[in-house]
C-alpha cells in the first residue's frame, strides 16, 4: 500500500492528531463532516464517513495500546474521492486472524462487540488495513464522490 506522502498520492491534505481522551473522536468527526461538505459530497456520504471515522477512532483507542496515547488522522481531498488514514503506533494485530462476527452467536451472547471493521467496510467504498505486530495499524478508508 503506498504511503500517503508518496508522489502518486499528492493531494490537498488535512492532518489531525488526537490524544486518547474520552469522546475526543467527536472532534475528528466534526472535521470530517466539514471536509465532506467542503467537497460537496452528498449528505448521506458525509454521514457514512462520520460513522466510519467514529468506529476507526474508537478501535484505535481501545485496541492499539499505543504508548504515545494518540491517533493520527489524515484526510486527502481528491476530485473524485476523500481518502482518510487513521494511524496508531500501538501493538498492531494480524488482520488475517480477524473474522467477520457471526450474527447469530453475537445476538445471543452478552458481548455485542467486534463489529467495528465490518461496519467501516460497509460504510466506505474501500477499506485497506495495514497492521504490523508491534508497529501499529493504519486504516485507509476511501469514499468515492
Amino acid at each position: 500500500m503506498p504511503k500517503p506522502s508518496s508522489p502518486t498520492n499528492r493531494a490537498p491534505e488535512v492532518a489531525l492528531v488526537l490524544p486518547m481522551l474520552p469522546d475526543i473522536e467527536v472532534a475528528a468527526v466534526r472535521l470530517a463532516g466539514e471536509i465532506g461538505r467542503f467537497m460537496r459530497l452528498e449528505d448521506n456520504k458525509v454521514d457514512e464517513i462520520e460513522m466510519a471515522l467514529i468506529e476507526a477512532c474508537i478501535n484505535a483507542f481501545e485496541h492499539s495500546q499505543d504508548p504515545q496515547r494518540k491517533v493520527e488522522i489524515r484526510f486527502y481531498l481528491r476530485p473524485d474521492e476523500l481518502e482518510i488514514w487513521v494511524t496508531d503506533h500501538g501493538r498492531g494485530f494480524d488482520y488475517s486472524q480477524v473474522h467477520p462476527p457471526d450474527i447469530e452467536s453475537r445476538l445471543h451472547s452478552e458481548s455485542k462487540r467486534g463489529w467495528g471493521l465490518k461496519i467501516i467496510e460497509s460504510l466506505m467504498d474501500e477499506l485497506v488495513v495495514d497492521s504490523q505486530l508491534g508497529s501499529g495499524t493504519s486504516l485507509r478508508m476511501t469514499k468515492k464522490r
